[in-house]
């Protein structure tokens, strides 16, 4: 049990607090109600990992009042889709913020050191357009514990340099393969290795890859085995989840990981 829990516990057993002094302390602990948003504040103890911030669709103000709460809990922050607006405002406001204007996210402290980060996660983009969700896939995954490798431009139309990188993509104990257009490279990328691939489709293309459909719907109808397919544009789900393969967590509940 949560060792704030039980200290709160113990208060009653002393008849220094009533019972429903308990139950609004406790509930302070897993609730940061701002109004516009009830923030989970004990997502770790339940999944090893904090809640993550999605900036879009919020105000810079939204934003910055719920990354405030998180620190206030001694929460790491890990966010995405933030504009570099919302960056300026947590440089300014937190320090220890971390800000990659390419894939739009952003953190505020962490909860790995590099000497703790795990395996090896490499991320493949098909062409420099699919970049900025690479690199928000890349980004998740080394936030949340795991070594990452990026490797840009190895697209199925010129796949001599696929060729060139497969010894540096075998290394790697899952691999990200990012692409839009027909999205073939998930397909091939799988045909050649042992390890899980996440496919992670993006919007790039013309007029007829309607959006990145035509890439989602490449990757979940791949005829290679052991591909995973993620949303359009989600480099944070496809990094997430390569995180949690690379580092292969224990069976029961995990240890909450320890904000710096």
């Amino acid at each position: 049990m949560n060792t704030a829990i039980l200290e709160i516990l113990e208060l009653v057993r002393q008849n220094r607090i009533g019972a429903d002094e308990a139950e609004k302390r406790i509930n302070a602990l897993y609730h940061g109600d701002l109004g516009f948003a009830d923030i989970d504040l004990r997502r770790e103890a339940r999944t090893a990992y904090p809640e993550v911030v999605y900036c879009a669709g919020k105000t810079r103000e939204q934003a910055l009042s719920i990354m405030a709460k998180m620190r206030e809990h001694g929460l790491p922050v890990f966010a995405t889709r933030a504009s570099k607006e919302v960056a300026d405002e947590a440089v300014a406001a937190f320090g220890e913020t971390s800000y990659h204007e390419l894939s739009r996210t952003l953190s505020i402290g962490s909860l790995y050191g590099e000497a703790e980060r795990e395996g090896l996660v490499v991320v493949a983009a098909a062409g420099t357009s699919d970049l900025n969700i690479a690199w928000e896939a890349a980004r998740t995954a080394e936030f949340f514990g795991s070594n990452v490798r990026m490797i840009n431009d190895i697209g199925v139309a010129g796949i001599h340099r696929l060729f060139n990188r497969l010894d540096d993509i075998r290394a790697a104990r899952v691999i990200i393969a990012c692409a839009g257009m027909e999205g073939a490279l998930a397909g091939v990328i799988a045909g050649l290795v042992s390890s899980p691939v996440i496919a992670l489709p993006t919007s790039v293309g013309y007029g007829a890859s309607f959006g990145g459909l035509a890439a989602l719907l490449g990757m979940l109808t791949s005829c290679a085995p052991g591909i995973s397919v993620v949303n359009i544009d989600n480099g944070f789900g496809a990094g997430y989840q390569a995180n949690l393969i690379n580092r292969r967590p224990r069976a029961g509940p995990p240890p909450a990981p320890t904000a710096r």
